[in-house]
């Protein structure tokens, strides 16, 4: 069983990789095939000049992904069946820790080294990619303050997170994965009503949005809407980056509308409550709750699953562990699911994509669609967004639709 389950492994990983890095060749061959024309819905709008720009920069973020897949497998590997597992749990063991605290040592560990991994390629996005094209603006010294939050936030946040997860495993009996379940549900709830006024203002600025008129544009969306917020504010994204969005964030009477600074400068009054209506229509069609619910079913069946296999040998030494036990599942299940789970993506980027429709086909009813799509063609330009994605690689990885695809869907609305 041990054998069958390491070949088992090996060809799902193999399999899932190429996979990858066939639909990334594929996007890079596409985008570069229709580099030199702007698709006819975009010819007034759009110029070469902007629309070679962004199959560049898609061209050049595609392919550093493709490295971090390839590189992301041999880590993977080296975890696995390379040993590094095995070393670094017994290496904690040695040191004399045992129980929780050697589960929580053992994976601190994993997520310093898995950090240390993905370093130089943040690095690379941010500053030379980023950079190259114009949409950096962070500093390393503001790169390194965020790593430095975001790795103690992370020890803030996830080792009781993770010690408590370990605690039930350990404590709860047979079915101690429907109590951590239970627990991470309202875990994920009470981050999602946090997070606004707690750790988002921890990276960024948030100020009330100053501009009366426009303010008083968006209450009355608001109220047409029937939606209640707890603010309008403006983020100062600018900051790190030239990209431009705006989102609401929590829940209840903690929701938060959020402008990027840089989205603000781009847009008219008008095309901001258009971008502003099709975030609402996220809320109206319930999008957020349905995707709570969705996640809440997956992590559901993953540990019930992971119930299932923490009792057998196999599936440890099969991945290159000869110990047991809570830590050792935990993290052996979190590295094999995603080579299993890949061939799922269209299903997920499917639903995304309806969500898109739907959000936009309520903007449409609250705003002008025109408007919509006027800012619609300004983000895609100013974010370099390619217009001509591959169909195929759109497919799994799109959470939305196709600049010309969506656009046409407005246009009809």
């Amino acid at each position: 069983m041990t054998a069958a389950f390491t070949t088992l492994f090996l060809v799902a990983l193999g399999l899932t990789t190429a996979l990858r890095l066939w639909l990334a060749q594929r996007h890079v061959r596409h985008v570069a095939a229709h580099r030199n024309a702007v698709p006819g819905a975009f010819h007034e709008t759009i110029t070469l000049e902007a629309h070679q720009r962004a199959a560049d920069y898609t061209t050049a973020r595609v392919r550093l992904a493709m490295i971090e897949v390839v590189v992301g497998v041999l880590f993977v590997l080296a975890l696995t069946l390379g040993g590094v597992l095995q070393a670094l749990h017994a290496a904690w063991a040695a040191l004399g820790l045992d129980g929780l605290a050697h589960g929580l040592a053992f994976i601190a560990g994993l997520a310093v080294l898995s950090s240390l991994v993905d370093l130089p390629f943040s690095l690379y996005r941010t500053f030379v990619i980023e950079a190259r094209f114009g949409f950096n603006k962070m500093t390393l010294r503001l790169f390194l303050i965020d790593l430095a939050k975001g790795a103690l936030l992370g020890a803030l946040i996830g080792l009781p997170v993770l010690l408590a997860v370990l605690w039930l495993m350990e404590q709860m009996g047979k079915y101690w994965w429907l109590y951590v379940w239970l627990f991470w549900l309202g875990f994920n709830l009470l981050a999602l009503l946090i997070y606004p006024t707690v750790i988002a203002p921890l990276f960024n600025k948030f100020t009330p949005l100053a501009d009366a008129s426009l303010r008083e544009r968006i209450e009355a969306l608001l109220a047409r809407c029937g939606f209640r917020a707890s603010g309008l504010f403006v983020m100062d994204g600018s900051k790190r980056s030239a990209h431009g969005n705006a989102y609401f964030t929590g829940f209840g009477r903690a929701k938060r509308i959020v402008f990027f600074d840089t989205l603000l400068e781009k847009l008219t009054p008008a095309e901001i409550e258009a971008v502003l209506a099709h975030e609402l229509g996220h809320y109206k069609r319930r999008h957020v709750w349905k995707r709570i619910g969705l996640l809440a079913l997956a992590s559901f069946a993953f540990l019930w699953l992971l119930g299932s296999l923490i009792d057998a040998p196999w599936f440890y030494e099969g991945l290159g562990m000869t110990s047991r036990g809570t830590a050792p599942a935990l993290v052996l299940f979190s590295l094999v699911v995603p080579a299993f789970t890949f061939p799922l993506a269209p299903l997920m980027s499917a639903l995304s994509r309806r969500h898109e429709y739907e959000a936009d086909a309520y903007a449409a009813r609250q705003t002008r669609a025109g408007d919509l799509v006027a800012a619609l063609v300004k983000l895609y330009r100013d974010n370099a967004a390619t217009l001509t994605p591959d169909p195929l690689y759109s497919t799994f990885y799109d959470s939305h639709p196709p600049a010309a695809a969506r656009i046409a869907h407005l246009q009809t609305a």
